[in-house]
This record gives C-alpha cells, structure tokens and sequence, in this order.
C-alpha cells in the first residue's frame, strides 16, 4: 500500500500543510522583493486591451446550485479588491496580494473548489472564474505570465456554452498557488472588473495600443478512448498579429491537453480509439 502523504493523514495534517504553504509564499515574497501592482484609479485608461464576460451561474453536472448562488456573492466581493487597479511598467500583478484571504468573517461563502482532481467545495469557492477571466484578457495582451496553474489532467464537467478554448482556465489557491503577471513594457495596464446580474465581467486597459494584437484557438480537438478511459485531446494556439497588416507574425503553442474525462459521455460525442 502506498504511503500516505503527511498532508493525507487528516483534516489537521491538511490543515497544517497549507498553513505551511502560505507562510513560505510570504517568505518567499519578503526576499525577492518584488514591486506588485496595488495602486488603483477610478479613472479608466484610454485604450481597451481587451474585454470578456463569463456567465456566473452555470450548470456543471451534478454540482449544487446553491454553489453557483454564492459563487455570485464571492466574485463580488473579491472584484472590489482589483477592480481599478495600475499595473506599471516592471510591476507584479498578484491576484492573492489584491484579494487577501477569503474567510466568513469577511462575507464570503462556501463554493465550488478542486481538490485531487474532483469537485469539492469550501468557504470562497469559485474564485477561479476571476482568475480565468483575467488571464484570457491577459493572454491578449504584451503582459507577462509568471504563475499560472492548470486544473491539470481532468476535464470535469460537460461543455456548457462554452466560450473560450479548452485547457486555457486556471487554478487558485490562497496564497501558494497564485496567478501573477509581469509588465516588462512601457505600457501601463489596468484592469476593470465588475459583475453584474449574470455575468462576471471585465476589461484590461492601457495607456497606448499595443503593437500586436493576438488571437487564441484550438486545433486538432478529439476524444480518445486510451484502455478503456476517456481522454480530451487537443492544442491551444497564440497567434501575433501584426495591428497594421493583419499578418500573423508568430504562432505559439501555449497548451497542449490531454485530460481525463470524468462525467459520462454522449452519443454526441465522437470518440476515436487510440492505436496500440
């Protein structure tokens, strides 16, 4: 039998784990000494970047709606900590230095979270859909991605008006497993957030265009059948756009997904067999 992990053994091992984790980040984050972006404007910058909306409130599986309810509340509270803010030149956006921890005593409520690869749920939840959202504006822009984390190796709920490619989501965790950006350009950026009655909604701003623009997409897109398992298949793409020409400059492999499907597939889907 494999050993168990320390952070395995119970709730107070976990407990203690993660504690472990967050004071290390601190640590961390005292030596490097690093400039992170904590200044905001209500002021909106001249030039839209970029703009998205996710829908707040979505069917996944099985999953308790009540989740997707305070999901709600819990985007709520945290957009009022980002929304605004500068991100200068040889700045570091960190969505974790922005939000600070997500307790009951500060409102927040118990929503959907991943935990070894399978739905769970625990106070904050659901703070991913902020983190995913930005980082699809941010992949729109010349801003630098220091940390980012996959859901990696599942794909755990059925497609569900789906508007942006497989595999380019995100996952947090306060504080060690955050999602941070650099900005190595003379450019500054702002990001605007806000939710409104159904969505999640956001815009990154700029004081000047940028020279490139960009478009994400995903190719060769398929299920496999891999003994007996279901896998999600495909690759993600980052084109560089020239603004003046419209010529694609560069193409970049930003993610390539081979997933665990774990919900039950439809006749809809066509799944191939994957030659020994």
């Amino acid at each position: 039998m494999q050993r168990k992990l320390f952070c395995e053994i119970s709730p107070f091992t976990y407990r203690l784990s993660t504690e472990k984790e967050i004071i290390k980040r601190h640590l961390t984050d005292l030596c490097k000494r690093e400039r992170f972006a904590t200044q905001r404007s209500e002021t909106p910058l001249p030039v839209v970047i970029h703009h998205h909306k996710s829908l707040i409130r979505r069917r996944l599986g099985n999953v308790n709606m009540q989740l997707q309810e305070n999901k709600a509340v819990n985007l709520a509270l945290a957009v009022v900590h980002i929304n605004g803010v500068l991100i200068r030149p040889q700045e570091t956006f960190s969505l974790w230095k922005l939000v600070g921890r997500t307790t009951e005593k500060k409102g927040y409520k118990e929503g959907l979270t991943i935990t070894g690869g399978k739905p769970a749920q625990g106070i904050g939840g659901g703070l991913c859909q902020l983190s995913n959202l930005i980082h699809w504006m941010v992949l729109h822009s010349q801003l630098t991605i220091t940390e980012h984390h996959h859901h990696d190796g599942f794909d755990l709920f059925p497609d569900y008006g789906r508007q942006i490619p497989f595999g380019t989501g995100t996952s947090i965790t306060y504080n060690y497993l955050d999602y941070r950006v650099k900005n190595n350009t003379n450019n500054t950026y702002q990001l605007r957030l806000w939710v409104d009655d159904q969505h999640l909604c956001g815009e990154l701003r700029a004081t000047a265009p940028q020279q490139h623009t960009f478009h994400i997409h995903a190719a060769n897109e398929h299920f496999t059948r891999e003994g007996g398992v279901i896998y999600r298949n495909g690759i993600v793409y980052r084109d560089t756009i020239d603004r003046q020409t419209g010529k694609t400059l560069d193409r970049q492999v930003i993610r390539t997904n081979h997933a665990q499907v774990m919900y039950e597939c439809t006749e809809e889907m066509e799944i191939r067999e994957k030659e020994p």
